[in-house]
Order: C-alpha cells, then structure tokens, then sequence
C-alpha cells in the first residue's frame, strides 16, 4: 500500500458524481482493503457524461486500485463510452506505469 510513511491508509474512498453529472471524482483511498466495495458502489453510479474520472482526490493506492480502474474502463468500453483517468496521484501513474497500463487508462 502506498500511502503516508508510518501512518495507515484510511480505507474510505470511492468516486462520485460531480453535481453537474459530467465526471466522477475519485476520493480517498483505494487499495485491497476496500476496492471490492469501491467497484461495487461506482457501478451502481451512472457512466460520466463527458467521460472524465479525476482521480485527483484519491489517497494511498496499491495495485488492486489499478485493477479498479480498468474494470471501470472495460465496464465503459462494453456500453460504447469512452471514459479515461486525469490527475493520477503519482503513486497511481508509477503503479500503472509498471504495469505497462497507463495509456489504457488515459485512452478514451
């Protein structure tokens, strides 16, 4: 988990929609502990209109918030939307970096 040295990562976090209903806003953390239940609450949340998740908000990440991320993105691409990932935390950018993912993500 990457997060705050010598502090735990909180395990709230998730996305919402903004309040014009164009993008999701991603807050929190999102690593192993809760991304089962973050998958679960954004795809009960309709797809952004404009396609956009700002993952800006978001806090300690691990690899399982990766694969959040491209379960949302397959979850888009299977209904015909385009949908990419901006402001990646940089622990996010390297963790998609290194699994050869990142231009998935910001992809339409």
């Amino acid at each position: 988990m990457i997060g705050p040295r010598g502090h735990d990562a909180p395990t709230t976090g998730g996305f919402a929609l903004d309040a014009g209903g164009g993008r999701w806003l991603g807050t929190g953390a999102l690593t192993s502990v809760n991304a089962g239940g973050v998958l679960e609450a954004a795809t009960a949340l309709p797809l952004p209109s404009d396609g956009v998740v700002d993952c800006g908000g978001l806090g300690a990440v691990d690899s399982a918030a990766v694969a959040v991320l491209l379960a949302l993105k397959r979850r888009a691409g299977e209904a015909g939307r385009p949908l990419r990932f901006v402001n990646l935390p940089p622990a996010l950018a390297a963790l998609a970096s290194l699994y050869d993912v990142e231009g998935i993500l910001a992809s339409h």
